[in-house]
């Protein structure tokens, strides 16, 4: 988030839900909570099971479905370090006089196939008034999968990093910045269609992808957009529109829905060239699961219990809390589904790797945390092994709002966040945070070098956030990558030149292609520096890479914010230097 904002502390750790909230899903079997198939041995663990008291469902007959909402909202409204999670499900049928208020660690979902099939006449709103109309914080929270008819016409949705926006139909306006039009920071909209106009007003950067709009309001720094009709032409950078008319491949997100009384998981399918929305003609196309296929956790589960599993052969449904792991998670088997509701996440607590997958085909990662234990781990998520060398061109791993944080909630640590070995992986949305502020902060405290690395070969990246880490944001080796937006910020807090000094060149990259790369592309990438420490730090470029035909580079801009720090160049050597305290972006249009 680029603008200077004070430290939050850890807020007190919050209540679950009240027992009248609770819902224990019908028609499935299975224990009541996964906790309870933990030091069984070897015997075969059950699929499906109640989502626990977190997962709070409704149809149009519940009462007082306002009331519950606004329970959870004031728990969760300022909770920005809390440890409350939870997941607010829609039964399909129509909701009138709703306004479902959005804090931290809250997910609002439909459960119909289509958004169509579940209307709230009234609202899905995220706003700042917990944070004084300043909206850079409003992190960790998502909508999916809803028709909404706004009360005014217009829906507010002001928030920042990590907050999805997907398979959602808007009938009527969508606006993106607080009341007041106070700042706000960054976000992701997919597979949705906007009947009226986007308004990002005082949005600084947004990436909307797949989708259909009536029309977009303006720009500040970066706007990007990759199959979406009715997106503006492409005009970086005045104004800064980058806009692609088709994503290269995508494969939207996993999600939970009703056939009948049973729940199941719909897998959508791969598209190539992919334009608007996937359900423009009611069901979506893909595959799906019964819930019985899925082991449903509880915080509280072990990782042996999970890795279990997984050996078993059946998925994982995480629902909303928080798991402490001791071992990795180890998916192995092709097609395995990990899914979460409500900011499920994940803690290592000693030091081991949260997540690993194995190099093979058409794994889904989509919808949890991985918080950073207070033990350096090596690595926090490891995308197929190391020298993972197989084609999954036709069956791709995807990992789609999977979100990493290192400190803010307490002591955190991490050499790297991601790393991406496997071939044709498509991160779809993810932001990668070493903290700047909360509990556990510090140049040393939560030390964590680099963000993520690619090493797979034809890795593509939808919507690439990744801040503050004390080295390389970004560093990609792998072959034929491709990005479309890139949102970074470096470190705020480097204490001194030579902390940031990289052999003889000032600062490291935020994104940087390894010296060897033959072949790699990016549209719309944007790196801001706020060294507040020491506001003389001079970085010399966002971007670093090889100087070749086959590396190219499309919409690249760098901002100092409020003058603290400068960059000397936006790309190598290329790109006019950043000056004074009027945070105006520098660019380059295309590179080379």
């Amino acid at each position: 988030m680029p603008l200077p904002l004070p430290s939050i502390g850890r807020r007190a750790v919050l209540a679950a839900a009240a027992a009248s909230a609770s819902t224990v899903v019908p028609g499935l079997s299975g224990p009541a909570s996964a906790a309870s198939s933990v030091g069984r041995g070897s015997r075969r663990l059950p699929g499906g099971g109640d989502l626990g008291p977190n997962v709070l469902v409704f149809d149009p007959s519940t009462p007082n479905i306002q009331a519950r909402l606004d329970e959870v909202f004031r728990q969760q409204e300022s909770a920005q370090f809390g440890t409350g999670r939870f997941a607010l499900l829609f039964k399909p049928g129509t909701y009138h006089g709703l306004n479902a208020q959005i804090g931290f660690y809250t997910s609002v979902a439909g459960l119909g196939l289509s958004p169509d099939d579940t209307t709230i006449n009234g609202d899905v709103t995220v706003d700042a008034g917990w944070f004084n109309g300043n909206a850079t914080q409003n992190f960790w929270r998502s909508a999916e999968n809803l028709a909404l008819v706004p009360a005014n016409g217009t829906n507010r949705w002001a928030v920042s990093q990590a907050a999805p926006f997907r398979r959602m139909h808007v009938r009527g306006d969508l606006n993106l910045a607080p009341s007041g039009y106070g700042w706000a920071s960054g976000g992701y909209i997919a597979d949705s269609r906007i009947d009226g106009r986007v308004g990002p007003y005082s949005q600084q950067q947004w990436y909307t992808r797949d989708s259909a709009i009536g029309g977009w309001g303006n720009a500040v720094w970066n706007m990007v957009f990759s199959g979406v009709e009715g997106a503006p032409a492409q005009s970086f950078p005045h104004p800064p529109y980058t806009t692609l008319d088709r994503t290269p491949v995508s494969r939207e997100k996993p999600f939970l829905y009703l056939q009948g009384d049973d729940y199941r998981v719909f897998l959508p399918e791969k598209r190539t060239d992919a334009r608007g929305v996937t359900w423009g003609s009611g069901t979506p196309r893909g595959t799906s699961l019964p819930l019985t296929r899925f082991y449903v956790a509880r915080p509280g589960v072990s990782a042996a219990a999970l890795n279990q599993a997984l050996a078993q052969g059946l998925h994982l449904l995480l629902t909303p809390g928080i798991y402490h792991l001791d071992r990795p998670v180890e998916v192995n088997q092709p097609n395995t589904v990990v899914l979460g509701l409500g900011y499920a996440t994940l803690i290592p607590d000693n030091g081991v790797t949260a997540m690993k997958v194995a190099d093979v085909d058409g794994v889904r990662l989509a919808g949890f945390m991985i918080d950073a234990g207070p033990v350096n781990s090596p690595t926090l998520l490891e995308v197929g092994p190391p020298g993972a060398f197989r084609d999954h061109c036709a069956n791709p791993t995807t990992v789609q709002d999977v979100f990493i944080r290192i400190g803010g909630a307490g002591p955190g640590k991490a050499t790297t966040s991601m790393v991406i070995n496997n071939r044709h992986t498509i991160v779809d949305h993810t932001w990668v945070w070493r903290a700047d502020h909360g509990e556990g902060v510090g140049w040393e405290t939560n030390r964590a070098d680099h963000g993520v690395v690619v090493n797979g070969h034809d890795v593509l990246a939808t919507g690439l956030f990744v801040e503050h880490f004390n080295k390389y944001d970004v560093q990609w080796y792998g072959e034929r990558g491709r990005t479309i937006f890139f949102q970074n910020e470096k470190a705020y807090d480097a204490p001194n030149q030579a902390a940031v000094q990289n052999g003889s060149v000032k600062g490291y990259a935020a994104y940087k292609v390894g010296d060897g790369v033959t072949s790699h592309e990016g549209w719309g990438l944007g790196s801001y520096c706020f060294y507040n420490v020491d506001p003389a730090i001079v970085q010399h470029h966002g971007f670093a890479a090889p100087v070749r035909p086959g590396v190219r580079f499309h919409g690249l801009l760098v901002v100092s914010l409020g003058g603290n720090g400068q960059y000397e160049h936006v790309i190598n050597d290329s790109g006019s230097p950043t000056q004074g305290t009027s945070t105006t972006p520098s660019t380059v249009v295309s590179y080379p």
